[in-house]
C-alpha cells in the first residue's frame, strides 16, 4: 500500500514495523526532538529557495518539498510511536479545537 493510501494509524503501524527491526528501537526523546528541528530546517531553507530571495548555488541540485515534508512526518510519527500517541486521535481533537476556534475568524466562501 502507498503512503497516499495510507491513514495515520496505518502510516504509524509501517513506521512501527519498520523501527522494530532494530535492537536500538526508537531514539530518545532528546535526539527526536533535534532531528525533527533539523528537518524542519532542510524544508525552511528549500522553501526559501524556491519562493524567498536566497538562490541555490550553481552546483547545488534541486530539492524535493515532497521528501521533506515527509521526513519531518516521519520524525513526527516516530516520536508519536515512542510515547503511544495516536496520531489520528490527535490529530481529529486539534482539528476540533481550530473549527471551534478559527471558523468565525475567517471570510468563509460562498
Amino acid at each position: 500500500m502507498s503512503g497516499s493510501e495510507m491513514t495515520l494509524a496505518q502510516c504509524q503501524q509501517r513506521v512501527d514495523a519498520w523501527i522494530s527491526r532494530f535492537e536500538e528501537g526508537y531514539f530518545h526523546p532528546l535526539t527526536n526532538m533535534a532531528r525533527l528541528t533539523e528537518e524542519v530546517g532542510e524544508l525552511a531553507r528549500e522553501v526559501n529557495h524556491r519562493f524567498g530571495q536566497k538562490t541555490k548555488k550553481k552546483d547545488e541540485a534541486p530539492g524535493d518539498l515532497g521528501m521533506e515534508m515527509a521526513d519531518i512526518m516521519f520524525v513526527l510519527i516516530c516520536m508519536a510511536n515512542r510515547e503511544k500517541i495516536d496520531l489520528g486521535e490527535a490529530f481529529d481533537r486539534m482539528m476540533a479545537k481550530v473549527d471551534q476556534r478559527d471558523t468565525s475568524r475567517w471570510t468563509l466562501k460562498q
